[in-house]
Order: structure tokens, then sequence, then C-alpha cells
């Protein structure tokens, strides 16, 4: 198969997109800049110059495709509406290259926001409004393809890690270097789904050449790792306290970040196990965490 893919330069993205190679596929992969072009031609995909905001770009190179894997989204979040306005756009625009046709279209989104407090699964489907959360933009999209007929299946992503990871784990390590102690909130036992990059590549593949119309997939390894021994974890390769904080209190110490720090957002991935045949076989986030590759 001759496999479309966006974002695929990045930290999740180049693991989908080596996968994909390994298991004989041909790969397409939008490149929007020399770096990332490089980067995809030394691992043996085929770049296609252009970007999300560039729309033209992106069904052109869906068109020469029989399928798709859209991981690509700009992590701005001082611009987050608008950021995720793009990444809805952009889901149509490839679905929309596959009308009358059965290619598969699969479409990232995120376990955290679906319904935090809870243990969420596969079969729930995120309920808020784009008004009240712009995330579900994307959501939005996808139920608009499936409806139009289009074989559209998501993955639903919790917090990944590995080297070369630059998302929430570093960003938590770089705050308690500014503050001078690691921090959680309160008891600090709010849960964390999460999953080794390399191990979210196989659920790409898998729902790619396996997944049904409107099925969800969760890459989760484990379904809730505990806030505070996170945040412990960190402050022993700082050497640095670790010390619990109030909500109040939380804002200052996390700034934008707060909100992320205090969420509890456990996730299944029962049924992507059973319906993928999937048995994650990596590292686990707090032996990632302890490893030089977050804090050399």
């Amino acid at each position: 198969m001759k496999i479309f893919v966006t974002g695929g330069s990045g930290f999740v993205g180049s693991a989908v997109v080596e996968r994909a190679l390994a298991s004989g596929h041909q790969v397409l992969a939008l490149a929007r800049s020399d770096e990332s072009a490089e980067k995809l031609e030394r691992v043996g995909a085929t770049p296609h110059r252009g970007s999300l905001q560039h729309l033209k770009s992106l069904g052109e190179g869906a068109s020469q495709c029989d399928g798709a894997i859209h991981l690509g989204f700009q992590h701005d979040f001082s611009q987050f509406a608008k950021m995720c306005e793009l990444d809805h756009r952009a889901v149509l625009t490839l679905g929309r290259v596959f009308h009358g046709s059965r290619r598969p279209l699969v479409v990232t989104s995120g376990t955290a926001l679906v319904a935090p407090g809870r243990l969420v699964t596969e079969e729930d489907e995120l309920r808020a409004t784009v008004a009240e959360l712009p995330r579900a933009a994307t959501d939005v999209a996808c139920r608009q393809l499936e409806q139009e007929g289009l074989h559209v299946t998501m993955v639903r992503l919790p917090i990944v890690h590995g080297e070369g990871d630059h998302g929430f784990l570093t960003i938590l390590a770089d705050i308690a270097r500014q503050r001078g102690f690691s921090a959680y909130i309160e008891d600090g036992k709010n849960l964390w789904s999460s999953a080794h990059r390399l191990d979210t590549a196989a659920v790409y593949l898998g729902a790619l050449e396996h997944g049904a119309k409107g099925e969800r997939f969760h890459a989760v390894a484990e379904q809730g790792v505990v806030f505070k021994d996170i945040a412990t974890v960190i402050a022993r390769r700082l050497n640095l306290p670790v010390r619990s904080i109030s909500r109040a209190e939380a804002r200052e110490h996390f700034g934008w970040f707060a909100n992320f720090a205090a969420i509890d957002c456990p996730a299944s991935s029962e049924i992507t196990r059973r319906r993928l045949n999937w048995t994650p076989t990596q590292t686990t986030m707090l032996e990632d965490l302890a490893s030089d590759a977050y804090f050399a």
C-alpha cells in the first residue's frame, strides 16, 4: 500500500513512517521544510512538499495514495483554537480526496479530554462542542466524513514518551528546574495514561490495515500513571525536592500548564488490544523518565 502521512518527521509520526516502511508499504510524507524532507529521505520515505495550511498540497499528496495517516498538528498553545480549526480543515480535505472509494483515512486525537475524571474507553465519544473545547473540531470533522460515507478511523493518543520527546514530560522537568522543586497538586493521585512512541506506531498501522469505518482506537500502554510518581522521578533526577501544592498555588507554579498538571485522565485500550492483536512491548513512562534521555 502507498500511504500518505502528515507529521511524518515528528516525534510519533517518524515512528509510524519507519514501521510502515518496515512492513513493506511505500510512504509519501508531507514535508514543510528542507530539514523535514531530508529526514524523511534518510529513512526511505518520499517527501511531498507542502504544509497543513496549504490545503491543495494535502489533497495532491493524498490523491496519489491508497490511504492516509494524519498526525500533523501545530502545537501553538497561544493560538490553540486556530490550530484546531486548521486541523478540522485538513481532515476534511484529506477525507474528501477519497470520496467514492474505500481508501482509509486514520486521524489523530487524544484520550485526555474525552471524559476527565473517569476511565475512558474506545466506545466513549467526545461530547463537547467546539465552543466548549476547540480540540473537538477534529472529532466533528471525522463524524462529518463518516456521515458522507468515507472510511475514517481515529487513533487517540495518551501522553507519549520515549527518546526525542519534547512534550509534557520535558515541560514538567523544565518547570521544576525553573521553580527549584518538582510539584504535584494536593495528593497527586490524578492519573495520566501513557504509551511509548514505538508502541503507538503499531496501532496506527493496525488501524489503517484493519480498522472498520468509524472505529476509535486507543494507543494506550499504561492505563494510568500516578502524577505524584512522575513528579517524584523528576525531583530525583534533578536532585530537587518534591512538594505538594494547592490548586490555588498550581497556576503560579505551572503557569499555562496548570490544567494539564491537574487533569485526571485514565484510559483503557482493551478493545484496541483485542481488535488489533496489539501488545505494547516498550519501556514504561517512569522507566523512560528515569533515563538519561530526558536529562542529558
